[in-house]
């Protein structure tokens, strides 16, 4: 099942599949979020925003307006 990466709860896993949005594509990308890439969930802040990430064997923090952007398959 797909999921944006923004709804994935702390310690959730999965891989990147897609981008809905083109221009935040480009970004994403060229900080390790590649389609086809292992992402998992370390750190949420307490009011959801921002969200650490495990991606291309470093950790990344994103904004909940970028992570909503990502299609990652769960499970």
């Amino acid at each position: 099942m797909l999921f944006r990466l923004s709804d994935l709860k702390n310690g959730a896993k999965g891989i990147i599949q897609q981008f809905d949005d083109n221009d935040a594509k480009v970004k994403l990308m060229e900080m390790g979020c590649i389609p086809g890439e292992a992402v998992s969930v370390e750190a949420i802040a307490p009011f959801g925003d921002p969200i650490a990430i495990q991606v291309s064997g470093y950790r990344l923090s994103l904004r909940k307006n970028e992570a909503m952007h990502i299609w990652v398959e769960v499970g």
